[in-house]
């Protein structure tokens, strides 16, 4: 699993400075994502794997002054990018694995987690330490800006049937780790699935 890791974070390490630049045009759709997961003033917000923070500003904005967000990444490098872009100014950066984030049970409302499902080394236990931080009742979106076909052609590749991502993996997945799915979407321009967190 170390190794696994290690290999996560030299991927993004080196990709950090131009992360941002490389997608100009994905703010509306991490700002529709967020609208989605239903945020209300004063939440408590993670964003797991938040990379250079593009969705802090619009987390943020959903819980106003009195909530708190907290993104938290593998990569340093990711985490220079957003301090950089001064994205720290909407939420905390924490540098810290998915799979042991360093806040205690049921602290969070709701975690926002884009692109991040297919980088965990061991998705369960990703999922199910996402599920450990949020309060019964809590929500999750797992985000990607375009959805799984387009995805896999931007990358040279067809959409596989054992993709994690596929409504039928993905849902006994987290309702195997603390989670229901809610509400599914697969689309040219965004993946979201929606899920609540079970008591």
């Amino acid at each position: 699993m170390a190794d696994d890791r290690t290999h996560v974070q030299d991927f993004f390490a080196v990709r950090a400075a131009g992360w941002d630049s490389r997608f100009p045009d994905d703010g509306p759709a991490y700002t529709a994502a967020v609208r989605a997961l239903r945020l209300r003033p004063g939440d408590r917000v993670l964003d797991a794997g938040c990379g250079t923070g593009r969705a802090l500003p619009a987390l943020r904005e959903a819980v106003g002054p009195g909530g708190t967000v907290t993104g938290a990444d593998l990569t340093q490098q990711m985490l220079e990018a957003a301090r950089r872009a001064g994205r720290e100014a909407s939420g905390a950066l924490l540098l810290a694995d998915a799979a042991r984030i360093p806040l205690r049970s049921g602290a969070v409302d709701a975690v926002f987690a884009a692109g991040l499902v297919s980088h965990l080394p061991d998705p369960a236990r990703g999922l199910a330490e996402l599920a450990r931080v949020v309060r019964p009742g809590g929500r999750l979106a797992l985000f990607h800006p375009v959805g799984r076909a387009a995805l896999a052609a931007r990358h040279g590749r067809s959409l596989a049937d054992d993709d994690l991502r596929a409504r039928p993996r993905l849902t006994p997945l987290l309702a195997d780790t603390g989670w229901r799915l809610d509400t599914y979407t697969d689309e040219d321009d965004r993946f979201l699935a929606l899920a609540v967190r079970t008591a």
